[in-house]
């Protein structure tokens, strides 16, 4: 189907045939999978697909019809981006909006490049900690840094989830969410 083109929610969950979720691909793959019959849709999303023979409606949830064996990563990946997401874009010292990163104990005296040594910070308290650690400066962090866990953050790393996923990724309801704030 190549007339298929991007609709606002234009990435579907995938999940293997034990309901069990293995990735995200586009509205685009999911479609050809299920087109070829690879997948079945679960859950739809907003619009519908169509081509010179098929009305479609566009999957947001697929299960393939065969089980596939995945070997997971057991840690994802550390980036700028999924530090935001973890973070919540907040600044770790002062909860502010986050626009850099910081290493808590710095890269110049031995810290790591690691999930627990990696936060969010706005770029006045990032300037203001310069070389120091937090405890010399009389900073305490907000959240301890820790790598996120769990099968959503393994699935889809950084990306905003799709709020119809949330029954196959264990997200908080957004009234866990309101709760929280």
């Amino acid at each position: 189907m190549p007339g298929i083109r991007p609709t606002v929610g234009s990435s579907a969950l995938v999940l293997n045939a034990t309901y069990e979720p293995l990735c995200v691909v586009s509205v685009r793959r999911a479609t050809i999978l299920v087109l070829t019959d690879k997948a079945e849709p679960v859950s739809d999303g907003d619009g519908i697909l169509h081509s010179a023979h098929h009305n479609l409606p566009v999957p947001s949830v697929v299960r393939l019809t065969r089980y596939v064996k995945v070997p997971y990563r057991t840690h994802v990946g550390l980036s700028r981006r999924a530090i935001f997401a973890r973070d919540g874009g907040r600044c770790a010292y002062c909860r502010g909006s986050a626009e850099t990163i910081d290493h808590v104990f710095p890269r110049s005296r031995g810290g790591l490049h690691a999930w627990d040594n990696v936060v969010a910070a706005c770029a006045k308290c990032n300037h203001s900690k310069g070389d120091k650690t937090p405890g010399e400066l009389g900073w305490r962090l907000h959240t301890p840094p820790a790598a996120p866990r769990g099968v959503a953050w393994r699935v889809l790393g950084h990306r905003t989830p799709d709020p119809r996923w949330s029954d196959w990724l264990d997200l908080p309801s957004t009234v866990d969410v309101a709760e929280a704030a």
